[in-house]
């Protein structure tokens, strides 16, 4: 198994929770400048190990909720 695959099989699962409820999702404002931090930081050059670690940890999260809405909007759509 892939860990495309895992995360394919995670989203689905998380879909089917909520699927509506999981579209409204959105990261806190305070997530959302944290991670806008980051980013220029990393653009910067100044990022620390640290930093880059949690920057990864909100990247791979991003990409999941992402794909678990793709899977939503896919179910709601076959409704």
């Amino acid at each position: 198994m892939t860990a495309h695959t895992v995360y394919d099989h995670v989203a689905d699962f998380i879909s089917r929770m909520n699927p509506q409820l999981l579209l409204e999702l959105k990261a806190p404002e305070a997530m959302s400048i944290r991670l806008e931090d980051l980013i220029d930081k990393e653009k910067e050059g100044t990022l620390s190990s640290e930093e880059k670690d949690e920057l990864d940890h909100y990247i791979v999260l991003e990409r999941l909720i992402r794909l678990s809405k793709a899977h939503a909007r896919l179910r709601i759509a076959e409704q």
